[in-house]
């Protein structure tokens, strides 16, 4: 007999083949709590620049007999800004609706990291790493900016689950920071900010909290030129994080300083879909006026003129 046939163990090479015990599931199951928890929605390899981290492939949406979006194909891919645009009543809502959980599509597939879902509500969309940044920002403008940031996460700590509020009050400067906002008063209320510094705290949370696609509607509908461009920044530097973003906007010109790829919805379908090597500002912006009806209207002008 061997000395470890004596000793009651089991060679190293047949360890690895062993069948779980008993204690082996209990030792297993204490571990995955305290392992932090990994959304399984997805492929375990992160998405590279070719793959879509969404991808809509003839996808449609009806509210009865009204056609909503018709045969919409869109890709968004990591590192990129895919903007979206049209004018009010062209479906933008609807569709980033469709991609937060809102609503779910009627027909067509939805691809999130390659593999198809249709969410039943915002919470499952969160939890895919699609985080949306509405108009209103979905802030308190009485609380202070660190409250804000933490809001519905907060950390806790101790026997007694208090919040962790210096933690909270660091972590928020910092990310803040990356954003390029040195703001050391982290506890004046959030509505004291400008409206870009504001847009920048819903950002900054959503990618904190692990978004890998960010969706942004309209963040510069209610901005100033120089508030827009503060803005602007903000989308870049999110792009270049390794985030997928969408920019909802009716403005041309703001989509073409910082896009990479443009959509433009009329009436619930797509009217373009074009890299930015393929197409001008001056393009995008006679296209998202209508192109033919804008030359119509200019001969018009000159006729009643």
């Amino acid at each position: 007999m061997t000395d470890e046939k004596q000793a009651g163990r089991v060679p190293e090479d047949k360890q690895a083949g062993r069948v779980a015990t008993s204690d082996d599931t209990q030792a297993g199951r204490v571990a995955a709590r305290d392992e932090p928890r990994i959304e399984t929605t997805g492929p375990t390899e992160t998405p590279d620049d070719t793959t879509p981290v969404i991808r809509l492939d003839g996808v449609c949406k009806t509210y009865g007999t009204v056609r909503a979006l018709t045969d919409i194909d869109l890709s968004v891919r990591v590192g990129e800004v895919t903007c979206v645009l049209g004018d009010n009543g062209a479906g933008k809502s609807t569709l980033i609706k469709i991609m937060a959980g809102l609503h779910e599509h009627t027909s067509g597939t939805m691809l999130v990291s390659g593999k198809p879902r249709k969410f039943g509500s915002p919470r499952e969309a969160v939890e895919a790493g699609i985080a949306t940044v509405y108009q209103d920002l979905a802030l308190a403008p009485l609380m202070s900016v660190w409250r804000n940031f933490f809001l519905a996460n907060e950390l806790r700590k101790g026997p007694l689950r208090l919040l962790d509020a210096d933690r909270m009050k660091q972590i928020t400067r910092e990310e803040l920071a990356k954003m390029g906002i040195d703001l050391s008063d982290v506890d004046r209320p959030v509505g004291s900010l400008s409206g870009g510094q504001r847009q920048c705290v819903a950002i900054a949370r959503a990618i904190y909290f692990g978004a890998k696609v960010l969706i942004l509607d309209e963040p510069t509908a209610a901005l100033g030129v120089k508030q827009s461009g503060v803005v602007l920044k903000y989308v870049a530097r999110a792009a270049n994080s390794g985030l997928g973003v969408i920019f909802i906007t009716h403005n041309p010109h703001h989509a073409y300083l910082v896009g990479d790829h443009f959509v433009i919805l009329k009436l619930g379908e797509m009217s373009l879909d074009a890299e930015r090597d393929e197409i001008t500002v001056q393009q995008l912006t006679e296209q998202m006026s209508g192109g033919d009806e804008l030359a119509e209207l200019r001969h018009e002008l000159r006729e009643d003129a």
